[in-house]
């Protein structure tokens, strides 16, 4: 029997899986808000559950990054995320203005088609089940093919506890037969109403191109300034621990610190206290020749520790060194290695206070950066602001790590793991993609005023007559706002229809 043709197979499923997500979100459309969160909190259980074995898996799947700290990140995208959207209204009126006679209603976009990367991809593909199912969506994963064992096993595990506590079977679901031509079928298929795309750029420009709306993100190389008023202990710490962080493959780690020369000294020796190993000439030229692929990272070096990188590349790195630092004095092509570094290398700057920390910054963000993320450690409250005020990035982190504090682990932003760039960047949206991106809103609107008098002449005529017998206006029209207990009427009519449709 001849072997059948691997990108047939891939199209085949694609166009399988979103006529089977069509058909379960048409059932999930009668679902209550009771109902859709019951389904979210049994799927958000059940991957903190498997957070460890998944995370296991991840990193052997692709070869990147560190076990336990995919684990961080799979808790984040199942428990912290959870609990961040569980109390949002979803379904059917979820906001009124009885002042202004507006009501609010989630309408869900329906298929969602989600692109997946190699980096994070358990985490990720977590992340977008439980907000396009809050928002009572189907999704369809389609994972990077490094990651395609691990994204299905994510999805089995979620799909059996949802299906448990009552989702629709078919509603999630991931493509096992990954080829480029696949993937793009399910971009493109009719059934599929966004796009939801994390990954490299070609990735992200492709999913922009299909023509359907899509929410995807840009490249981030991060800088992070460490000003003459910061805590020097802590920022060293937080530093070398976020780039070390999963081998630095999010988006979102620093990729150079840009030290304040009157601090330099002391931070440098409280980094290499905590296992940053700055590296010499020769160790430097061969990581510019070996970590990037065109302008690309290199995906062979893309989260790997420094001692890997050591043993892959032919050089010496102590056992102890948790990054490796590299000194640049220039950004952009003529120095590679300040752009975005998906693996434990780091750039060092240095300058002669914030208002040079901005401008160097300002030319990492615009190598590559736009849009994207700033870290900043500092106690003068003033640098901070200037900082936030002038930075054309979506997310400035205070003092915390850069991969956890962007992602919302460490701050008070939402817990993503797909992290807007704007429109500086390409990007739809600056926000961290969540849940209130994945519905569209109805708008339900009274009268609250009477149109004016003139509204309702009869404009341009022949008839003299016509225009003298005009009798209409406002103030022949009762008023049309709506009740004080219309509330309470819109909210019974919310059930009465739910009902209906469940028959």
């Amino acid at each position: 029997m001849a072997e059948l043709d691997k990108d047939l197979l891939s199209i085949q499923e694609a166009r399988t899986l979103a006529a089977q997500a069509r058909d379960a979100q048409r059932q999930f459309l009668h679902a209550t808000q009771a109902e859709v969160d019951r389904i979210c909190a049994a799927m958000a259980q059940a991957a903190a559950d498997a957070a460890v074995q998944l995370g296991k898996m991840a990193s052997e799947e692709t070869g990147y990054g560190v076990p336990e700290h995919k684990t961080l990140k799979n808790l984040l995208s199942s428990q912290l995320l959870w609990e961040a959207i569980k109390d949002i209204p979803t379904v059917g009126v979820i906001r009124s203005d009885p002042k202004k006679g507006t009501y609010d209603i989630a309408w869900p976009m329906g298929v969602v088609c989600a692109l997946t990367p190699s980096t994070n991809p358990t985490s990720t593909t977590m992340f977008k089940t439980l907000i396009a199912v809050k928002a009572k969506n189907a999704i369809v994963v389609a994972p990077h093919p490094f990651a395609a064992k691990c994204c299905a096993e994510t999805i089995r595990i979620m799909a059996e506890a949802g299906e448990k506590a009552g989702m629709p079977k078919g509603l999630i679901a991931c493509m096992t037969q990954v080829t480029l031509p696949g993937t793009q079928e399910l971009m493109k298929h009719k059934y599929v109403a966004l796009i939801l795309a994390t990954g490299g750029s070609d990735m992200v420009r492709a999913a922009h191109s299909v023509g359907k709306p899509a929410y995807g993100v840009g490249p981030g190389n991060v800088p992070a300034y460490v000003d003459r008023s910061a805590d020097i202990p802590r920022a060293a710490k937080y530093i070398v621990a976020s780039k070390a962080f999963d081998h630095s493959v999010i988006c979102a780690t620093e990729q150079a610190v840009i030290a304040d020369r009157p601090i330099a000294a002391q931070l440098e020796a409280a980094m290499q206290a905590e296992g940053a190993y700055f590296v010499d000439d020769r160790i430097k030229q061969i990581l510019a020749q070996n970590l990037f692929v065109g302008h690309l990272p290199n995906p062979k070096a893309v989260g790997k520790s420094p001692q890997q990188l050591a043993q892959m590349y032919g050089f010496s790195v102590p056992e102890w060194a948790r990054i490796l630092v590299v000194r640049l004095k220039t950004v952009g092509r003529e120095e590679p290695l300040s752009g975005e570094k998906l693996t434990t290398v780091l750039g060092w700057y240095e300058v002669d206070g914030w208002e040079q920390g901005c401008e160097r910054s300002l030319e990492m963000i615009a190598y590559g950066g736009r849009g994207h993320s700033q870290v900043i450690h500092a106690r003068d409250e003033n640098v901070i602001m200037q900082f936030g005020l002038q930075k054309p990035v979506f997310r400035i982190v205070v003092n915390t790590f850069g991969t956890l504090g962007t992602t919302g682990y460490t701050t008070g932003l939402m817990p993503s793991m797909t992290l807007g760039s704007g429109g500086v960047g390409g990007a739809i949206t600056g926000d961290n993609i969540t849940v209130h991106h994945m519905y569209n809103t109805k708008r339900l609107a009274y009268e609250i005023r009477t149109p004016p008098d003139a509204a309702f002449a009869p404009g341009s005529t022949d008839d003299p007559a016509q225009r003298r017998n005009f009798t209409g206006g406002a103030s022949s029209l009762p008023a049309s706002t709506p009740s004080a207990s219309v509330d309470s009427q819109v909210e019974e009519i919310v059930k009465r229809v739910l009902l209906e449709l469940k028959k």
